[in-house]
């Protein structure tokens, strides 16, 4: 591996992100969604994204279902597996909000390592850590997928928050208690926070 990276280059561009910034009229954003499955990450995303999109500004969600589909197909959930889910999906974010876009990654990262990598991508002020805060109790009853079903019926091993852990964010810039607020509502805390 180190022979390779040997051979290989940054190449530098003239169009750059201010460039970019300043053509679209926006600067640019990660938002990092973090939770547990079925906390309403994805939902949340959507709103955010719709409210981006009301006005003007360019964004995109990358969400980790999704990007198990293809980019990411080849990865199963075992724990090597899940931080390379999230490195891919952090460099194709990065490469993302390069290109002027307001990102937003809905992904469990159960991981304070790997949540901590996704950030060192990005200038300070760029990623934006959202905890959707949602209970285990809350997250089994709403079981969108069927994923906790399955665990329940020995279907899924090495379940986030189950048999595998969780590692809450100790200092999230956004905090989302969805006891106490609708995915709207989250939503708008989010985006106003962006700028």
């Amino acid at each position: 591996m180190d022979r390779i990276k040997k051979n290989i280059t940054t190449q530098e561009h003239k169009i750059t992100k201010v460039d970019r910034h300043k053509m679209k009229g926006h600067l640019t954003k990660c938002v990092w969604l973090t939770g547990l499955s079925g906390s309403g990450k994805s939902t949340i995303a959507s709103h955010l994204e719709e409210m981006l999109f009301a006005n003007d500004i360019h964004s995109y969600i990358l969400d980790g279902d999704n990007l198990r589909h293809g980019l990411n197909a080849d990865l199963t959930f075992s724990i090597d597996d899940r931080s390379e889910n999230i490195r891919r999906t952090a460099h194709v974010a990065k490469l993302m909000n390069d290109a002027g876009l307001v990102v937003i990654c809905a992904l469990i990262s159960p991981t304070k390592r790997d949540r901590d990598f996704a950030r060192s991508l990005f200038a300070p002020t760029e990623f934006i850590e959202v905890y959707v805060n949602t209970s285990m109790a809350v997250c089994q009853h709403r079981d969108p997928k069927g994923l906790y079903a399955k665990v329940k019926n020995g279907e899924i091993v090495n379940f986030t928050g189950i048999d595998s852990p969780y590692e809450e964010p100790t200092n999230p810039e956004v905090m989302i208690l969805t006891k106490d607020t609708s995915a709207l509502e989250a939503a708008t805390l989010i985006f106003n926070h962006l700028w």
